[in-house]
């Protein structure tokens, strides 16, 4: 590892950080509550649309993966501090990728979304405004047919995103196992209707490749951040395929790549700002996108990045990435990658971290919330300019944790939700617990 880390540092690749003495934590208070013991199964859920507050309702709305994978819901009601019993809103079928995301359309109706796995994309809508109560009603959407990985976006003016991965050969049987690149699909009024990428825009696919040498046609996007100011959506994304020798799904892993999008013209762009057009390919990727170029290795491998990664922006506007990869011993080391209007600048800022989520704190700062295998609790540091790192305190959870999500458009003590570690990767054992925390209720 340490020779790999020279060679990276000899490239410019990554620049090394003065060893200093410790900083003693600030004393930031968290306040945990538990929603629900003993219910969470292994989810795969992305750092994305786990929970919204609903200002009207007065309520927070949170989506956690259940038994089998299936969907449960429940409200926290900021008036009285009590929250609801778990609801069962749809079935998983027993797959840990069937997870759902969630938010709150703008005629006020709760929408759960779930890629059902290189299947379908289901869309579950709650029966009342602001509220969880009713039958809700299950949607097919055929526009996001063999869909994986839903992550959905609401701009300013109440139009829905929906991105997902798009599992090809389910569609056409001579496509090879991996190649599954990005598309969208786009409802304007509340989820109602669809269109998708290629309908609105002809391209195939909205980012992606197909040809690579070493196969590595598939992508996984860990986290993307909607900017109301600029009308952006920032993705951050690694590559997976069967490597040099082979077509199989999702073997080896390689490298981390930096895109945004514009929600009004539905372009992308580079971090230096270079418009791509409509669909993005391979020569642009890596010639425009790339953060940083790792060795192809197995998931799980030495210097490999995680399916897990996150993205925010600099007290600028310039974007910066966060994310983990393995050394040799199998523990996390952790890497902050900052575009500094030419280049990217690589740090590695932390070691032995699981980096789950980050939060804004104001426009320079950003909390990162990291959990360490086996162990319960997670850890927060704050991230200034996508380049200090500072640690700051523990939010202290009775078991482990395996996600974080920043609920959307929070009011405390609901700020993040994270979905306890359960025992086993099989779905049918669900002993996670599920916790919500934030700063104490007044």
């Amino acid at each position: 590892m340490r020779g790999l880390l020279c060679a990276l540092v000899m490239a410019g690749l990554v620049i090394p950080v003065p060893q200093a003495a410790a900083e003693p934590p600030d004393k930031a208070a968290f306040e945990v509550m538990t929603p629900a013991s003993a219910v969470a199964s292994r989810t795969d859920r992305r750092p994305t649309a786990g929970g919204v507050f609903d200002p009207v309702a007065r309520k927070t709305f949170i989506s956690w993966s259940g038994k089998a994978a299936d969907t449960y819901v429940q409200a926290y009601d900021h008036r009285t501090g009590a929250w609801t019993a778990p609801k069962k809103i749809a079935d998983g079928e027993s797959d840990p990728h069937n997870y759902p995301t969630m938010l709150l359309a703008g005629d006020g109706h709760l929408l759960i979304f779930r890629g059902m796995h290189n299947t379908r994309t289901v869309i579950s809508r709650a029966p009342l405004a602001h509220s969880l109560d009713g039958t809700w009603t299950d949607t097919e959407v055929p526009e996001g047919d063999s869909a994986s990985y839903p992550m959905p976006v609401k701009t300013v003016d109440s139009t829905l995103f929906l991105f997902y991965r798009e599992t090809t050969g389910e569609l056409d049987p001579k496509t090879n196992t991996d190649f599954r690149p990005m598309k969208y699909i786009v409802s304007r009024d509340h989820g109602k209707t669809w269109k998708n990428s290629v309908q609105l825009t002809g391209k195939q696919w909205a980012f992606g490749s197909l040809g690579r040498a070493d196969h590595m046609d598939e992508i996984y996007v860990g986290q993307l951040r909607y900017l109301p100011s600029s009308g952006r959506i920032q993705f951050v994304y690694t590559l997976a395929g069967g490597g040099p020798e082979q077509h199989k799904h999702d073997v080896y892993h390689r490298n981390v790549y930096f895109l945004s999008f514009d929600v009004r013209t539905l372009r992308f762009h580079s971090a230096s700002g270079r418009d791509l057009g409509t669909q993005v390919d391979d020569i642009e990727q890596e010639r425009y996108l790339k953060v940083a170029d790792t060795p192809l290795e197995l998931p799980g491998g030495l210097k490999s990045p995680d399916y897990i990664l996150q993205t925010g922006t600099r007290r600028d506007g310039k974007p910066f990435v966060t994310w983990f990869q393995f050394d040799a011993a199998g523990s996390p080391r952790d890497f902050a990658g900052a575009w500094n209007g030419r280049n990217w600048e690589v740090r590695e800022v932390a070691s032995g971290l699981r980096l789950r989520e980050i939060e804004q704190v104001d426009s320079g700062t950003w909390r990162v919330y990291g959990t360490r295998d086996g162990k319960p609790g997670i850890e927060t540091f704050l991230l200034g300019n996508g380049r200090v790192w500072k640690p700051e305190t523990l939010i202290t959870t009775a078991k482990p944790v395996q996600r974080v999500e920043v609920i959307a458009g929070f009011r405390d003590p609901a700020r993040i939700l994270a979905t306890g570690a359960s025992s086993a990767r099989d779905v049918s054992v669900a002993d996670g617990d599920i916790y919500v925390a934030g700063a104490p209720r007044k």
